[in-house]
């Protein structure tokens, strides 16, 4: 028979056992990624085995972001930290070192052919000079989720089958989606297959499906276009009879608003380029804002 004080002592065990983890494996892993096209491919991957923090969330412009110091303490705690790379997060480099984190480091382009930055566009301090949205390219996403499966199996090899699974079906998702957005192309007519846009956050689509994107603003949305290349755009939509003008996500829309109206080109809907939308809104995932901006640009060009 237990007596009041061997009581309190096995009552005390028995909690400290159900609030610590039988096994440290039992808990999440903690994973960063830089902004929320890469959130969203982690989570596909990662599932229910990883606890996942955003650095630059949805809506949000990684171009001009501004690390917090909150960002360090969560790149510290993180077994990994999932990055674009190809210049996209310029201060990812600096935050790394600040944070002292042991965390392994995945660069999700890593394997993807870059696409050389427009020739005198303006990179501002964020791009080196290859452009990073490599994002856009669907055939490119794959090379992202298989680097981000292989990161998670290195920092989790107990997890290797789950991610394993997760990235197969995902990229099976990937497949379908890049053989709609060909078809739907497909369906535009050749002639119309011109766009501008804000900034030249597009060149992956543009060469992997046919579609040509112009923009005054160079790579980065922290660089302000002069009035020579926008009156310069101008001229060119004339001459050329470009059908439509885009705003994008992370963008003034002024700039579009203005070309759009002394061009005389129609202002098209809002394409997302390098973040998602809250959940919920138009593009709260990767696919959702693919489709998206499928649907747009095959509405103003005719497709």
């Amino acid at each position: 028979m237990l007596n009041r004080r061997n009581f309190i002592t096995s009552t005390a065990a028995a909690a400290l056992c159900l609030a610590v983890p039988a096994n440290a494996q039992d808990s999440k892993i903690p994973v960063v990624a830089t902004f929320s096209i890469l959130g969203d491919f982690v989570r596909e991957v990662g599932g229910d085995r990883i606890d996942l923090s955003l650095l630059v969330g949805p809506g949000s412009d990684a171009h001009v972001y501004a690390p917090a110091p909150g960002d360090a303490k969560k790149l510290a705690a993180a077994k990994l930290v999932v990055q674009n790379g190809l210049g996209f997060e310029g201060w990812i480099g600096r935050l790394i070192k600040a944070s002292n984190t042991k965390a392994r480091i995945v660069v999700a382009t890593r394997g993807v052919k870059p696409i050389k930055a427009p020739h005198g566009a303006d990179h501002g301090h964020h791009h080196d000079e290859n452009d990073p949205h490599a994002w856009q390219n669907v055939a490119n996403a794959k090379v992202y989720i298989t680097n981000i499966r292989d990161g998670l199996i290195a920092v989790d090899p107990a997890g290797k089958e789950a991610y394993s699974a997760n990235a197969a079906a995902y990229l099976g998702k990937l497949d379908a989606l890049e053989k709609d957005v060909r078809d739907a192309i497909a369906k535009i007519p050749q002639a119309n297959r011109k766009v501008i846009t804000n900034h030249e956050a597009f060149a992956y689509m543009g060469a992997a499906y046919g579609l040509r994107f112009i923009a005054p603003q160079g790579i980065s949305t922290d660089a302000a276009p002069s009035a020579q290349s926008v009156a310069r755009i101008i001229r060119q939509i004339r001459q050329e009879k470009i059908p439509a003008v885009f705003v994008e996500n992370v963008a003034d829309t002024r700039l579009a608003e203005r070309i759009a109206k002394e061009s005389g080109a129609k202002l098209g809907g809002t394409l997302f380029s390098d973040q998602l939308s809250p959940a919920g809104g138009p593009a709260g995932t990767y696919i959702d804002m693919v489709r998206h901006n499928i649907r747009e640009l095959t509405a103003a060009l005719g497709g």
